[in-house]
Order: C-alpha cells, then structure tokens, then sequence
C-alpha cells in the first residue's frame, strides 16, 4: 500500500512516498521512509506523530494512502504569542475591550 512520512523545518521540507506492507504502523512507516537519515538530528522518541493533521500513537496501523506527519515542539506558547503581538501592534497597552467607543458595542449611528 501507498504511505507517505512529512517533516518540516523552517527551512527544509521533506515528504517521502512509499510502498509499505499492510499493517505497518505510524512509527514503522518513519523509519522505513529514510526521512531519520535526511534528519540526522531529528531523534524520533517523543517526537509526536499525526496522520492528516490528527495526533497518533506510535502504534497506530496505516491506511492506504496516509500521510505521517513528525511535529516538533512549539517554540512559543500560541496564546502567549497572540497576547504579545497584539501587544505590540498596539504600542504596548493592556487590551481595553473592543476597538473604540464607550465599551456598549453601539457603534452610535442610527440605532
């Protein structure tokens, strides 16, 4: 059957097709890919695989056709990431509700 194994990096992507025999699971299909010897650094214990954007367990059996997806650790907390950039996208102020007016959500015109 036909699997495919992707990782990525900032600055290198790789996505690896191949022939794999019925039952391999998600673990066996990334080390039968070769995308361990593209990554030399990239060790694959626990390292969290998907198939199609969805987390797996290591174990977890193939369907024709799957793509195995290897994630790497977030660099920063999204919800901290957002705080902080809408922080500087407002010159640094604590956010204040919604944008502009008395905080009723009236806009004023014609209600």
């Amino acid at each position: 059957m036909q699997v495919s194994v992707a990782y990525a990096e900032p600055d290198h992507q790789e996505w690896v097709e191949f022939e794999a025999p019925e039952g391999i699971t998600a673990e066996e299909a990334v080390r039968m890919s070769g995308i361990l010897e593209k990554f030399p650094h990239l060790e694959l214990e626990g390292k969290k695989l998907g198939v199609f954007g969805k987390p797996v367990k290591d174990d977890q059996e193939l369907r024709e056709g799957d793509r195995v997806e290897i994630y790497r650790p977030l660099q920063a907390d999204p919800k901290k990431a957002r705080t902080r950039k809408r922080k500087s996208a407002e010159g640094g102020e604590e956010d204040k509700g919604d944008a502009g007016g008395d905080g009723s959500g009236s806009t004023g015109e014609g209600e």
